[in-house]
């Protein structure tokens, strides 16, 4: 990075917010992706921590003169690749601007910048009766501006959709460092072109969002929690089908298969039967005069679908022993090897047990471990491959294994990605799924809004 470009980004932000040693610059060459960078050509020039809007407009515009590239970066809890550096660019990290700057109960919106943590706001919001549903298993330490980024899922999401659903207003730099505004306060707004939306999981290649609105719900009266043990997985799929087709939709339908169950127990010991084939979690929730309804419903099916055991939880302790299980997932099957390339492709809901056989057949084809676990309610499937990316030969096996799933998927009628987004790791497939025109008039987006390709270059497109 030219000195002088380094004098003028101080002064932008002040000398304890800016970041030059090779230490410093070494973490952002990675996220919680399985994709790295080069640290030989892709280390950063500079990490700067603005404090305003006023400041990222700022840095912006110098970039856009300079035409340094810009990575925009929340808390790194990317798993796309979408947030690691490239040679010689300015890492913008935006955790300083963390304020939630309003909660208004009369019109149930929330103002936050893009540094507040997820988990942060739910629990403000909570404290005064409302619910703020998108919940990505990063909830703790990812933030609102990279969830609305990538639009983040999460479990809750068969019920109440994803962060795309809840986000109704941005402020956005543009990467020429013009500020504009997209939707606002109001539930209904169709003025113009929907911007809002096209900000939202624009994955940092469009602009730089600054300040964000999300609309609020009415917090659930109470919730119900139950896990279902299958002897097949094929059982466990065919549940799902059966509860949505029954006209009923938990808030969460969790799938999780022998290999998850199995690295689960031994890992945290919460009482998963490990010769079962899959297990469901399932979470209902709304009006408390109901639930024991629906969750009679619910049991009704899965014993039907030859469910061997159900277990409903009595108390909120038990609730929360069962979803421990499910959070601990990942962490669990880290132990197996030593690379968890985690792909969050997303089929028809009917199509789930079609999709799973797929996986299990690739993941035999290939002679691969690959382990399934889903936000199985919405078609959201996890195929976790557990590999070793210092064995040259198995990752061969590994990329085959992947562009198969991704063929299969869009075979399916389905998506690359439901909640993680393309990044850099999927953006060599992404005509699979939107075609040749559909690139181009992305392109033409990217092209007329940042003209000289500034924006986290090489993120979706691969340009």
């Amino acid at each position: 990075m030219k000195p002088e470009v380094l004098k003028l980004l101080t002064a932008i932000v002040g000398k304890d917010n800016i970041y030059t040693s090779l230490e410093d610059l070494y973490c952002y060459t990675y996220d919680a992706s399985f994709v790295k960078a080069d640290i030989k050509k892709d280390l950063a020039g500079v990490a700067v921590y603005p404090g305003s809007t006023a400041e990222v407009a700022q840095i912006l515009k110098l970039a856009n003169m300079e035409k340094i590239p810009v990575v925009p970066r929340g808390a790194g809890s990317n798993v796309s690749g979408g947030s690691i550096s490239i040679g010689d660019c300015i890492v913008l990290v935006l955790k300083r601007m963390n304020r939630i700057l309003e909660l208004d109960r009369k019109n149930l919106i929330a103002i936050v910048e893009p540094g507040v943590i997820t988990g942060q706001l739910q629990s403000e919001v909570e404290r005064v009766g409302l619910f703020y549903p998108p919940d990505p298993a990063s909830l703790a330490f990812s933030t609102m501006g990279g969830n609305v980024a990538e639009c983040a899922g999460g479990p809750r999401g068969v019920k109440y959709g994803v962060t795309r659903d809840y986000v109704i207003g941005l402020e956005v730099v543009l990467p020429t460092g013009e500020i504009i505004n997209t939707g606002g306060r109001t539930i209904k707004n169709v003025t113009g072109y929907d911007m809002t939306k096209l900000f939202t999981g624009s994955e940092g290649t469009l602009g730089v969002i600054t300040k964000i609105i999300v609309k609020l719900i009415p917090l659930p009266d109470a919730k119900s929690t139950m896990m279902a043990v299958f002897p097949e997985i094929d059982q466990a799929c065919e549940t799902v089908s059966e509860i949505i087709a029954g006209g009923l939709v938990p808030c969460s339908l969790e799938l999780l298969d022998n290999i998850y169950i199995r690295n689960i127990e031994e890992y945290a010991k919460v009482g998963l039967p490990t010769e079962a084939g899959a297990v469901l979690l399932i979470e209902v929730d709304g009006d408390s005069e109901v639930l024991a309804k629906q969750i009679g419903q619910i049991e009704q099916i899965c014993q039907r679908q030859g469910a061997v055991q159900i277990r409903i939880a009595k108390t909120k302790a038990e609730a929360e022993e069962l979803w421990r299980a499910r959070r601990s997932a990942f962490a669990a099957v880290s132990r197996v090897r030593p690379t968890i390339i985690g792909e969050d492709a997303t089929v028809p809901r009917s199509s789930i047990p079609a999709a799973v056989r797929r996986i299990q057949e690739i993941a035999a084809k290939y002679n691969i471990i690959i382990a399934i676990l889903g936000h199985a309610g919405d078609g959201n499937l996890h195929a976790t491959i557990l590999t070793d990316e210092r064995d040259r030969e198995e990752m061969r096996r590994v990329e085959q294994a992947i562009e198969e799933i991704f063929a299969a998927t869009v075979e399916l009628g389905g998506s690359l990605s439901g909640e993680h987004g393309i990044g850099r790791a999927k953006s060599k497939f992404i005509t699979l799924q939107i075609g040749e025109v559909g690139l181009e008039v992305q392109h033409r987006i990217k092209l007329a809004l940042d003209p000289n390709n500034i924006l986290n270059p090489g993120v979706m497109f691969g340009v």
